[in-house]
């Protein structure tokens, strides 16, 4: 594996190992009755008034599951403000984002692509639209969280579709929190716009249990810009690449704004001997994207009409506009008993995620003696629900040893609705006087008639899941341990009402073993986990559809497999951790994936619309995953400073597969991401402030007939705060403070033939970027 050059950052995580190890000589025996002490207190809720008046810095939970698990309370991430579950993610371990700038939407555990990372709410699989069955974060708000568990390796309670590693989100219940507080602010954005949030919290008793009532509004918004260049050749192929190979260059804005809503309620009951618990979650985004993008001939030139420059300045004018209405809620049920038999435990629930998006495209070609007009309108419903139960024993075996048994039921039912509208028209010269910065292309718009469905996307799949498991788990000494089997049965039925009749209905089963084992030893202050599982990838909802989709990878057509196999793979993670006084905790990691049935694009040998070879997904492929970890949390008591925190992370990350090309990384995955900062408690003035500084490496995507290089700016955010006796708080953030910019190289080619010879269709260096935000932010606990 080839390191980046991060020596900076390698060197710094070297230093803090070095010092926090030989720490705990100072402070370990304060540490010895932490572990009780822990569990007293999470019997109880916390005070409404220590949420948000909080004096004391919140550290990385050294968690005591056999699993390899690293737990982030609220109070870790609390102080930096992230509006979403996503912004979050940003400061834990080796989690990337593709995303635009400002935005942190699919998480990328250790670089892989999104759907290779199982993401729980409260421990369940939540439903998304996402063709590659991933559930974007940006979906829940960062304030009804209670902590966010990485769950490195998999074990046989759980589904295994967790290749890359499981984002656990705990939604706050009952025993989270006593009393409530009030929530209220903006957020401040470079040009000139404030968007509000608020929000009102409680929790409290309710009969013989205590029930938790949450509601949150959040305003949106992201303004984005970016310029792209565009060449017919590229410097791989010319030394001296200069401006004769220049071909268009596109300038965009991109606004993303809108409203989230959400609510969360949960009321539970815990008497030592039966638990029972209620909990539901409610999220509405209403949300408007907008793009205006022109296209000049020139790589500087920007006019007011197109006759104030050189005739053909202005090749094309396009606005976009995307108003999209998401809305997804979950109810989940589990209760307990310990009765003479051992303890059984059932849980219930049912999810539900509608995507309604209604999409206009309107562009002018100025680029002809006479300029053409068209539209597109697409208008996409998808839904997804799942109806989930799962029953579980567990048996004592002897005072240390614990049996369990279980079974998992699910249903999931998917249904597309995708249509389309086209519109063309030939505009008279006179439109030669087009102002850019004054006319819209949406005034030669016509109402749309006669929508047809999109090739593939008018389906309905019913996914069917009968599992069962069996585990033992004990404790030996300084050994805890945890093996089991997990059997996977699916049934998927495939119902496409875009190809013949003949082939609109397919149905096909599979069925796994899934061995999973951990083991985790204590040495004094340190202890070591080493977990080993098989786990899997389930095909995408649409390489799955048997339709022919035209043009769908550059000038190919692709081919739907209703008979794809997911992938799988047998996984190995190698863990130490240290504990750093009463708060701190530092640790470092080695993990390993050996990838089979990778799904890669392969040619079918049949031609296509273009006279190319049609392509479709089969399991052909082989590969494997590998880096190593670091992690770090802890305050400064060690060296006189108990109001200094520390925190870090840094990965190192690498994998191979073999495409038709020849060897390269998974797609998307960037070869390091690290993070650190501080926050320092000035408790005689009741204040605070802190900083933290990300970056994650490069990724490379190869695909057929393209290839993308994707370049990411630093992020620094800080956060200044001021307590008010011990009710009121008031804290200022600034982020994206370094004004970061995604930039992305982009090799295109008409066809495979092209791309393995290198001649190029076109090359195209794109920028964008965001400025800073800020936000202000009050609460008020009571």
């Amino acid at each position: 594996m080839k390191l980046p050059k991060i020596t900076a950052a390698a060197s710094l995580f070297a230093l803090s190992f070095a010092i926090a190890t030989n720490a705990y000589a100072a402070e370990g025996a304060a540490a010895e009755d932490e572990a009780a002490a822990e569990s007293a207190e999470d019997a109880q809720a916390r005070s409404s008034r220590e949420i948000v008046v909080q004096a004391d810095i919140g550290f990385r939970n050294r968690n005591e599951e056999i699993e390899p698990v690293l737990v982030y309370g609220e109070d870790y991430f609390q102080r930096f403000e992230p509006l979403t579950a996503g912004d979050a993610l940003k400061r834990v371990p080796s989690v990337t984002f593709l995303s635009d700038v400002i935005e942190s939407d699919g998480a990328r555990l250790r670089g892989l692509d999104p759907g290779y990372t199982q993401i729980l709410i409260n421990g369940e699989k939540v439903p998304g639209t996402n063709a590659d069955r991933s559930f974007f974060l940006d979906r829940i708000p960062a304030e009804l969280i209670e902590n966010v568990e990485i769950v490195r390796s998999s074990s046989a309670r759980r589904t295994a579709d967790a290749m890359a590693g499981t984002l656990n989100i705990n939604l706050r219940d009952g025993y989270s929190m006593d009393g409530g507080y009030v929530r209220g602010g903006g957020l401040f954005f470079d040009d000139t716009k404030v968007k509000p949030t608020g929000g009102v919290y409680y929790g409290g008793a309710l009969g013989p249990g205590r029930v938790l009532l949450g509601a949150n509004v959040q305003g949106r918004y992201n303004p984005k810009r970016k310029q792209s260049l565009r060449f017919s050749d590229s410097p791989e192929n010319n030394p001296n690449f200069e401006t004769e190979d220049f071909d268009n260059r596109e300038d965009q804005t991109d606004t993303r704004d809108g409203t989230d809503y959400a609510a969360n309620a949960a009321w539970n009951f815990d008497n030592g001997v039966t638990t029972f618990e209620i909990a539901g979650n409610y999220i509405r985004t209403d949300r408007k994207e907008s793009e205006r993008s022109r296209e000049f001939n020139d790589t500087t030139a920007v006019s007011g009409s197109v006759n104030a420059v050189p005739e053909g300045n202005l090749l094309t004018d396009n606005e976009n506009v995307n108003n999209i209405d998401q809305e997804n809620y979950s109810i989940a049920l589990k209760a307990s008993q310990v009765w003479s038999l051992g303890k059984t435990t059932i849980k219930g629930g049912y999810a539900r995620f509608d995507d309604d998006q209604d999409e206009t495209e309107f562009e002018i070609d100025f680029d002809n003696d006479e300029p053409e007009f068209e539209g597109v309108n697409t208008l996409s419903s998808i839904s997804d629900r799942e109806l989930s139960f799962q029953l579980d024993h567990e048996i004592p075996l002897n005072a240390d040893t614990n049996f369990v048994i279980g079974g998992f039921f699910q249903n999931r039912d998917r249904k597309t609705n995708l249509t389309f509208a086209e519109q063309e028209e030939t505009l008279s010269e006179d439109v030669h006087e087009w102002n850019v910065f004054a006319d819209r292309p949406t005034v030669f718009a016509q109402p749309f008639e006669d929508f047809e469905p999109v090739g593939g996307g008018l389906n309905k799949i019913e996914e069917d899941r009968r599992d069962v498991f069996a585990l033992v788990e004990g404790k030996s000494g300084i050994i805890k341990y945890e093996a089991g089997l997990r059997w996977e049965n699916t049934d998927v039925t495939i119902n496409d009402q875009t190809v013949d009749p003949e082939f609109a209905e397919t149905r096909l089963k599979y069925d796994y073993l899934l061995p999973s084992a951990s083991v985790k030893v204590d040495l004094g202050e340190g202890r070591i986990t080493l977990s080993g599982a098989r786990t899997l990838r389930r095909p995408r909802f649409d390489y799955i559809s048997p339709a022919l989709l035209e043009e769908e990878e550059g000038d190919h057509d692709r081919l739907g497999n209703p008979l794809l196999k997911p992938e799988s793979a047998w996984g190995v993670d190698l863990g130490y951790e240290h504990r750093i006084g009463n708060t701190g905790v530092i640790g470092v990691n080695v993990f390993y994936r050996d990838v089979s049935d990778l799904i890669e694009l392969t040619t079918t040998g049949d031609l296509g619309s273009n006279d190319e070879p049609i392509l479709q997904p089969q399991n052909i492929g082989s590969g494997e995953v590998w880096g190593i970890e670091f992690d770090m949390s802890t305050s400064l008591s060690f060296v006189g400073l108990p109001d200094t925190g520390i925190f870090g992370n840094l990965s190192f990350l690498d994998s191979s597969v073999k495409d038709f090309m020849g060897t390269r990384r998974f797609n998307g995955q960037s070869k390091y991401v690290y993070n650190f900062g501080f926050i320092q408690n000035l408790r005689d003035w009741g204040a605070a402030f802190g900083a933290t500084y990300r970056k994650q490496g490069k990724a490379f995507d190869r695909m057929v007939a393209e290839e993308i290089t994707t370049t990411y700016g630093a992020d620094l955010e800080i956060f200044v705060e001021k307590r008010f006796g011990d009710s009121f708080t008031l804290r200022a953030v600034g982020s994206n403070l370094l004004n970061a910019k995604k930039k992305e190289e982009f090799n295109k080619f008409d066809n495979i033939a092209d791309q393995i010879e290198r001649n190029f269709d076109e090359y195209e260096l794109e920028s964008e970027k965001a400025g800073p935000v800020f936000q202000i932010i009050a609460r008020y606990a009571f």
